[in-house]
């Protein structure tokens, strides 16, 4: 079908199925990331002959300040350096229904960078990152339970039309939101994209030297577009 190559998830199942935290197993999963790469590599493009397939792999983010041994890391980075053309980081899901707040905090999203390129030899690696910007946003309720979750442009200008609120930013994470009480009387947060916070996220990609990586093109705004 004319595609030029594949973009693969599977560390993040690999983790929750604790796969990554046997060293033995750990090594077979690069290596398969390896042999993938190269079998790709092998592969011409039907549209140009002189390039081949490519390999796009993504990485979640570290799950503390400190690496732990199913993180993917900077070692993992220096082993792939062949076998993958770029990694796509999914810097985004920061909060969720039980942790209510944003989906991106700037000071997170730095120091996630500062865990995979932090020395001299993995900086230069910065062009093969794909910094992960999310294009949804998050509706959480705040006061009965944890719930709600993802909303995409739609549902947000929908929130905006009913309940008209007073837009937030929030300076600490670099993300605009607002409050809103529903027909029950319950009480939530809603965090979403804006041009001001996906501006502030474009410039760390060229601060560091990153490519981006959009979660998802067709759950953002319209004029999101204006800014790429």
């Amino acid at each position: 079908m004319g595609y030029d190559g594949i973009v693969l998830e599977s560390w993040s199942r690999w983790a929750a199925f604790r796969i990554l935290h046997d060293p033995s197993m750990r090594n077979m999963a690069l290596q398969f990331i390896k042999e993938l790469g190269d079998a790709l590599h092998g592969v011409s493009l039907e549209k140009n002959d002189k390039q081949r397939l490519q390999l796009v792999y993504v990485i979640g983010p570290p799950q503390s300040e400190k690496l732990q041994p199913h993180d993917f890391g900077p070692k993992d980075l220096r082993s792939l350096d062949d076998a993958v053309d770029g990694f796509s980081l999914m810097t985004y899901d920061f909060s969720g229904p039980h942790n209510p707040g944003p989906n991106a905090p700037l000071k997170w999203i730095h120091s996630t960078l500062w865990l995979l390129l932090g020395t001299d030899e993995d900086c230069a690696r910065a062009r093969r990152i794909f910094l992960g910007i999310n294009f949804y946003g998050n509706d959480f309720l705040l006061k009965g339970g944890p719930g709600g979750g993802a909303i995409t442009g739609r549902d947000y200008l929908s929130l905006l039309e009913k309940h008209k609120p007073q837009l937030q930013w929030e300076k600490n994470s670099a993300e605009h939101l607002f409050y809103y009480s529903d027909d029950e009387n319950n009480f939530h947060a809603v965090f979403y994209p804006s041009p001001m916070s996906i501006s502030v996220r474009l410039e760390v990609g060229r601060y560091w030297g990153c490519g981006i990586s959009i979660w998802e093109i067709g759950q953002g705004l319209d004029f999101f577009f204006d800014l790429l």
